[in-house]
C-alpha cells in the first residue's frame, strides 16, 4: 500500500500569490491567492500543495474544514515525515 498521511492545514486565502509560510505547531499555514467564494481557495489549496510536493492533483484531498481555515488534507504518496522535511525551515534561518 502507498504511503500516505493527513497534514492539518491553517489556510490564508486572498493572499497576493500563494506561498507556504511555515509551521504552526503540527499544521502548515498556506497562504493561497483564491477567495475563500464557492470552494475556489480549497481547490486552489488542494493543487498547489499537489504541486509544491510534485503529486498529481488527486493525491491531495480535502477531508475536513471546507468552510474554515484550519482544515485536514489526506494526502497520497508522502508519508507526514517526509513533508515534513520538505517544508522544513531552512538551517540557518531565524524565526
Amino acid at each position: 500500500m502507498p504511503p500516505h498521511c493527513t497534514l492539518a492545514i491553517k489556510a490564508i486565502p486572498n493572499a497576493p500569490r500563494s506561498a507556504v509560510v511555515g509551521w504552526l505547531g503540527d499544521a502548515l499555514k498556506v497562504k493561497v491567492h483564491a477567495p475563500a467564494l464557492e470552494g475556489r481557495a480549497n481547490e486552489e489549496l488542494c493543487a498547489f500543495l499537489a504541486d509544491e510536493l510534485n503529486l498529481s492533483k488527486r493525491s491531495v484531498t480535502l477531508m475536513q474544514g471546507d468552510k474554515s481555515r484550519q482544515k485536514l488534507v489526506r494526502i497520497e504518496g508522502l508519508t507526514l515525515a517526509q513533508i515534513k522535511a520538505r517544508f522544513a525551515p531552512e538551517a540557518g534561518g531565524t524565526k
